[in-house]
């Protein structure tokens, strides 16, 4: 049984870590947030310690390692996301390893930092990349990986879920703590489209604003118009006033289906983690990177490769 601790425990993401801790047989021995409304806590671990101040939880952490059988073997990340650097590091010199969620840090400078710290405490810091886990994702990455060595397929994406004025208001309506909406909703969909189609050759950003980004990827195996929002005015029509999201990627006429399959994807993270077989830095580097340039770049002139939602809403 290997010791936990939570870091951003009152979070939306944090119940699935705090599963995740327990079906694979582990203890939530500490947690901490801001926050205190963790009573989820109680229906999963409640024997857990936690903190509301990050020195004190801190201090915890630190007596917990003079005996083996309390020391912290994991910390798990799920603060905000200009936190999670920090925070990672912090986790990594108490000489645990980290399992973070997305997006790890917002620059492959962070990146390069973390992997010093990695070299200072010999621990390992492991990013939460579950769509590599979900099986119509592994599915459609074995049908590409067959098809002809020449092919290179016709990838339409476009992700609109929204999201009310409560967003704005947040650290995630803060591009200087979310890093944009393309990074906070959309690093995971770049994380599987290199995952699937390869490496990365052409990366263009057609709009970005507030609520929503658009633009066009090039893959060694796959030509990407993509689009992201957060905004309900851009559903469908045939979807607004029934749906509160909308996912649609289409794969040269094929639609791909994963609205399904989520619910068990942390605890098999986890496990692919426990068994040493996670996802670390250079792992989670391709999806920085791409996020990276789509936040600084200046916008490309439109053209066939523009997606479609970008000239209906006449962006």
């Amino acid at each position: 049984m290997k010791n936990f601790a939570l870091i951003g425990a009152a979070g939306y993401i944090a119940p699935r870590h705090m599963h995740a801790i327990k079906d694979t047989g582990n203890r939530l021995s500490a947690a901490y947030d801001i926050n205190d409304s963790v009573g989820i806590i109680d229906s999963i671990s409640p024997q857990s310690e936690f903190f509301t101040e990050f020195e004190r939880f801190q201090e915890h952490a630190h007596q917990l390692k003079r005996h083996p059988a309390t020391a912290l073997d994991y910390v798990a990340v799920c603060s905000p996301n200009y936190l999670h650097h920090a925070h990672i590091a912090a986790g990594l010199r108490l000489g645990a390893d980290v399992i973070c969620e997305k997006p790890l840090v917002p620059t492959p400078e962070l990146m390069d930092e973390l992997a010093l710290v990695e070299q200072e405490t010999g621990k390992r810091v492991y990013n939460i990349l579950q769509l590599r886990h979900h099986e119509a994702i592994l599915k459609l990455r074995d049908k590409v990986a067959t098809a002809p060595a020449d092919t290179k397929f016709d990838v339409e994406l476009t992700y609109i879920t929204s999201r009310g004025k409560w967003y704005a208001e947040s650290w995630k309506g803060d591009p200087r703590k979310s890093f944009g909406v393309a990074t906070n909703i959309g690093v995971h969909f770049y994380d599987m489209l290199h995952f699937i189609f390869g490496q990365l050759q052409t990366n263009q950003v057609h709009y970005s604003g507030e609520t929503k980004a658009a633009g066009y990827l090039e893959y060694e195996r796959a030509r990407v118009r993509w689009f992201l929002s957060i905004d309900a005015n851009d559903l469908p029509a045939d979807v607004k006033g029934k749906k509160t999201t909308f996912r649609n990627i289409d794969i040269s006429g094929d639609k791909l289906e994963f609205s399904e399959g989520f619910t068990d994807l942390h605890t098999t993270s986890y496990k692919e983690i426990l068994a040493g077989r996670g996802y670390g830095l250079a792992d989670a580097r391709h999806c920085i990177e791409t996020v990276n340039v789509i936040r600084s770049a200046t916008w490309a002139p439109r053209g066939p490769n523009t997606h479609p939602f970008v000239q209906a809403l006449g962006l």
